[in-house]
């Protein structure tokens, strides 16, 4: 073969070869530009937008159907640093009302990690409807500026701030330990808003939409294709009554403590009511927000945001007793008849603890009056009985056969951040006394529920529920259908059985209960046509005045209603929490109250502003 030959055919391959290379790029360029939207994207980035669609969170309602929570439009200012170039900058702080130094520190902000000069952040968040109707006459000239549609909650009541809760910002940490949040969005923070926050939140959805120059939403990237919708978080049916919660709240008006009422058939919550409270409105906002939540946290008088029908620790007084007499009849140690001497005390520590003047009782006669003596002795016949070699294995045993009724332990409530109380435990004496440096006697005011011994209102409400059942109670919990479930998880529906199953103890001390409104220490705040089963009780408090308690439930037969009040340094159960209690429980049962004067005096009285003069002593 020539060599003009082999260079013919050279240039023949090689010629194909860069032929080759110019029509895969040809082909590569018509994909690019044509079929893939890719780098269509890339290229028109400065005229695209992605949205965030939020949803719809999920309304709350009462157990008859009334609304509780609803949402409310509310619109957040966000910014691209990277695009504010010839920005507007002046007017921007006119409209926000804000100054240039802190329009800088907010860019600034927006700027740095975890955010972005290229990627969007919050510049101003929960906008007042009418500087978003200013702004939007005005965004044309801020560039790099836009408009997110967000909402937020509303309140049609003032009432059950503590029950449900409220929605704030998600902090740096959380966003970072779950990724369907970014830093900006919102999370239930407390109550139900917090405890149901995956149904009620929904899904987040993205937008893609087109801008012009004068930084104006002119329409959807291609029609909506790569859009994705936003789901609307699920509707919460609540067991509270909101007729109830509020007419709880006016009674606990100017004082401070809580009332809480479980339907002992379901373990459903009535009402809880912590006072002082405040209106939920209060925290929903941008600006307006921040201050009203400073203002509340800072309150030391008042302080409104904590919940004391979940996490106040109080002694829970004369009301334990009627645990001390179930545990000692279940043990056989007293009987319906079993009376114990009092004179004017606990006869064996000098009269300590002290009692007021009253005949010897026997066990029904116990509950209705209020016997601190007696339940010294039930006290003592259970911690030192023969069962057990050692008065500490009684006493493991008092503590054990406690903590079945709630005390002690956490409920499992469906609210967030509930205390357990405190029963205290053999190491606890042992630390304090000693080893082998304590008796019964030493620690009897446990018999009275003093001492160490606490429980927050939830468990108070529990123990009265578990009497009114006859030894059980279902975990209290607030929320009883999600979406169009009409139950919930399981565990609520399961019932606990307490350490105490004699139904003859029972009815022994609920005869004593219904004894204490018929002529005991209840007897004022009886209610005319209802059967009351309540127990009055006086906790003592080491920092000031003493806490008023009163539990009670009724019908007797078939229960409603089991409720628990206390009311700090108010002194006597029956001269304050006992008519609230009552009030509460007509107003449920029958729609209405029949004691007008009664209602006036509890509503108008202020209990923290102004001191109570009457010198008061625990003898309830």
């Amino acid at each position: 073969m020539s060599s003009n030959v082999q260079l013919g055919e050279r240039k023949i391959i090689i010629g194909g070869f860069f032929t080759l290379i110019v029509i895969i790029y040809i082909c590569r360029l018509f994909y690019i530009q044509i079929i893939d939207d890719q780098y269509k994207f890339a290229a028109e980035n400065n005229a695209l937008r992605n949205l965030t669609e939020y949803p719809v969170r999920g309304y709350i309602f009462d157990r008859k159907g009334k609304l509780l929570v609803y949402n409310s439009p509310s619109y957040d200012l966000m910014v691209i640093p990277r695009e504010t170039k010839g920005c507007d900058t002046i007017a921007v702080c006119e409209v926000l009302g804000i100054t240039k130094r802190e329009y800088l520190k907010r860019m600034k902000k927006a700027s740095q990690a975890p955010n972005s000069p290229r990627k969007q952040s919050v510049f101003e968040k929960q906008m007042s409807p009418e500087t978003y109707a200013t702004l939007q006459e005005k965004l044309y000239r801020f560039k790099g500026f836009f408009v997110q549609k967000r909402t937020v909650r509303k309140y049609p009541r003032p009432i059950a701030a503590h029950l449900l809760g409220y929605v704030g910002e998600i902090s740096k940490a959380g966003a970072e330990k779950n990724e369907y949040y970014k830093e900006g969005d919102y999370i239930g923070i407390t109550g139900i808003e917090k405890s149901y926050e995956e149904p009620l939140r929904g899904r987040k959805g993205v937008r893609k939409v087109v801008t012009d120059v004068h930084n104006k939403i002119i329409g959807r990237y291609a029609d909506g294709k790569y859009d994705t919708s936003a789901i609307s978080g699920k509707p919460l049916y609540c067991s509270i009554d909101m007729d109830l919660q509020e007419y709880g709240e006016k009674l606990m008006h100017g004082k401070k403590g809580a009332i809480v009422a479980i339907e002992p058939s379901t373990g459903e919550i009535l009402c809880l009511v912590s006072a002082p409270s405040y209106d939920p409105n209060l925290l929903v906002g941008g600006r307006d927000r921040s201050r009203n939540f400073t203002k509340l946290y800072y309150d030391s008088l008042n302080m409104p945001l904590f919940n004391r029908a979940l996490t106040a620790m109080y002694p829970p007084g004369s009301i334990f007793k009627l645990i001390d007499a179930l545990i000692a009849q279940n043990d056989k140690l007293i009987t319906r008849s079993t009376r114990f001497p009092c004179t004017g005390g606990y006869p064996p520590m000098g009269n300590k603890p002290k009692c007021h003047s009253h005949a010897g009782v026997d066990l029904v006669g116990s509950v209705a009056q209020s016997c601190n003596s007696y339940y010294s002795y039930v006290f003592r016949e259970i911690v030192d009985q023969r069962a057990y070699p050692t008065f500490i294995e009684g006493y493991t045993h008092w503590r054990n056969m406690v903590i079945t009724f709630g005390p002690g332990t956490r409920l499992g409530t469906d609210l967030p951040f509930d205390k357990p109380g405190n029963v205290p435990s053999v190491n606890y004496y042992n630390k304090v006394f000693g080893k082998n440096g304590w008796r019964s006697n030493t620690i009897v005011s446990l018999g009275i529920g003093q001492a160490e011994l606490t429980l927050v209102p939830l468990q108070m409400a529990n123990v009265v529920a578990t009497i009114a059942n006859r030894g059980f109670y279902y975990t209290p919990h607030c929320v009883k259908g999600i979406g169009n479930e009409k139950l919930i998880n399981d565990r609520f529906k399961l019932k606990h059985f307490v350490g105490v199953q004699d139904s003859i103890a029972y009815l022994n001390v609920i005869d004593g209960m219904q004894m204490c409104l018929d002529g005991g220490t209840g007897y004022h705040s009886r209610v005319k046509d209802l059967i009351i089963c309540g127990k009055t009780g006086t906790a003592q408090n080491p920092h000031g005045k003493d806490h008023a308690v009163f539990l009670a439930f009724s019908p007797r037969e078939k229960p409603e209603i089991a409720i628990a009040c206390i009311v700090e340094n108010a002194g006597f159960g029956g001269t304050w929490s006992a008519p609230i209690v009552t009030l509460m429980i007509e107003k449920y049962l029958k729609g209405k109250t029949s004691r007008p004067e009664i209602e006036k005096r509890m509503m108008e009285a202020n209990l923290i502003d102004t001191k109570i003069t009457t010198k008061e002593k625990n003898f309830n």
